[in-house]
């Protein structure tokens, strides 16, 4: 198809070229803008009507004038080129190589815009993923299709925890399993710690990166997962492997998107952000799933920095609609030097009761993590108590609580960066966490279960 060069545009604000009278151009369409000493930088279609189109210039618009700016529409969307050697390459937030080995060859290309999965064409998701942390995998299960987002606030170890996962997390009893990491508007000293803690322990080089940049464009951060996305389903749904794709931060991704709209004029909604947020976030989400017959599967974890730790804050509000539970981290807990600092009992895996149990986990697995809720709850109760008469003057049982809930912190929760631990090694620890209880607060479970897995204990 011959492409045609429009010399001059009608305004430039912003990140916007204004142009008028094009024929045939289709919203979401890349284009070349170039500048009058030949600069070419990428373009979007952003909005159209019969008399004017608007496009967005990924690289901003500086050092470009009116009559001297020239654009080519190229006719397609925004594409990223795909073939088996992605794994273990590294690329920026707009999917070009950053590690020196070259462009993806011999591949395919594919939009990166995607779509959801039709929810027909998807099969209930049932099969755990390890990710070696205690209180992921005995207490809030990830399992295989799930869409599980982290809630963190500034200056919580959520990057820490992400490479965590990244380098320990592993389907049981299949191989094919890959892991794409997306930093979305990250600060270098993140990247560099990224690429080197990744690259060192990450997946046996099934691993793909993307690295968008806070200094890059904010336009850029717009297409860093949805590009993420299409390399997972490429290696997902064309090669049969299990993906999990871990994004962070959204809230990098979200704040882009605010700015974006308000440079478009368009009517702001809660705090600023736009009136699609919610529908744009679940473009995003619902491309997680296990296809119906397919080969493989694409999981997410997003990860997300709740501006003033508001969990009612639009961004982790909207997310928790879409996805099936979240992953809260304590400031109190990072405060006490727990790592890592989940807060179990605001978090949630709503997909964990049918991935756990005979023929998934263990047999014990869904009693003993009521058990350990139940019992960490009361904790919690027993210290608002303690805090007001004192721990000397409770009963000895609250006594045995309070002991139990330090425990718990210190052992169950606590572990270190690069443990990793089996799920037979969490749930015999939190059998033995609870055999320090009295029998009367084992409320959740069975005779049979507390002689079975606490009395042959010896407690």
């Amino acid at each position: 198809m011959a492409i045609t060069e429009y010399v001059g545009v009608e305004r430039i604000s912003g990140p916007f070229l204004l142009l008028s009278g094009i024929p045939g151009v289709g919203y979401d369409e890349i284009a070349d803008v170039l500048s009058p000493d030949g600069v070419v930088r990428k373009g979007r279609v952003v909005l159209v009507d019969r008399n004017s189109t608007l496009v967005q210039v990924f690289s901003g618009t500086e050092g470009l004038a009116p009559s001297s700016t020239a654009v080519r529409f190229l006719g397609r969307e925004l594409e990223i080129s795909l073939s088996p050697s992605l794994l273990g390459r590294t690329f920026s937030g707009l999917g070009e190589p950053r590690d020196g080995c070259g462009p993806v060859l011999g591949g395919v290309r594919r939009p990166v815009n995607g779509s959801a999965i039709n929810p027909m064409a998807r099969e209930y998701p049932r099969d755990f993923i390890s990710t070696g942390i205690s209180s992921i995998d005995v207490l809030l299960t990830l399992i295989r299709g799930q869409k599980l987002p982290i809630f963190s606030g500034n200056g919580l170890p959520h990057n820490q925890m992400a490479v965590q996962i990244a380098t320990q997390s592993r389907l049981v009893g299949a191989e094919n399993f890959a892991v794409v990491f997306a930093g979305i508007g990250i600060k270098h000293d993140d990247a560099a710690y990224f690429q080197q803690h990744l690259s060192s322990h990450g997946q046996g080089g099934n691993l793909v990166l993307f690295l968008n940049m806070a200094d890059d464009p904010v336009i850029e951060r717009i297409a860093t997962p949805r590009l993420a996305l299409t390399a997972a389903e490429y290696l997902a749904f064309d090669i049969g492997m299990h993906v999990l794709v871990i994004m962070t931060d959204m809230t990098s991704y979200c704040e882009a998107l605010r700015e974006l709209s308000v440079a478009r004029g368009e009517v702001p909604s809660r705090k600023g952000y736009p009136s699609y947020l919610y529908s744009d976030l679940a473009s995003l989400y619902e491309r997680a799933g296990v296809l119906r017959n397919g080969r493989g599967s694409v999981t997410q974890i997003p990860i997300l920095t709740m501006p003033n730790d508001d969990i009612t804050h639009p961004i982790p509000d909207l997310t928790g609609f879409i996805t099936e539970g979240q992953i809260v981290l304590s400031r109190d807990l990072e405060a006490r030097g727990i790592y890592p600092p989940v807060d179990v009992l605001p978090s949630l895996s709503r997909l964990m009761k049918d991935g756990i149990g005979k023929g998934y986990t263990r047999e014990d697995h869904p009693d003993l993590a009521g058990q350990l809720f139940a019992s960490y709850s009361r904790v919690h109760d027993v210290r608002s108590l303690a805090g007001v008469v004192g721990e000397d003057e409770v009963s000895p049982a609250d006594k045995a609580s309070l002991a139990f809930g330090e425990s718990f912190e210190r052992s169950f929760l606590s572990q270190g960066a690069e443990e990793n631990r089996e799920i037979s090694q969490s749930l015999d620890l939190g059998w033995e966490l609870l055999s320090s209880l009295p029998v009367q607060e084992l409320s959740r479970l069975s005779m049979e279960e507390i002689e079975k897995y606490i009395g042959k204990k010896g407690a």
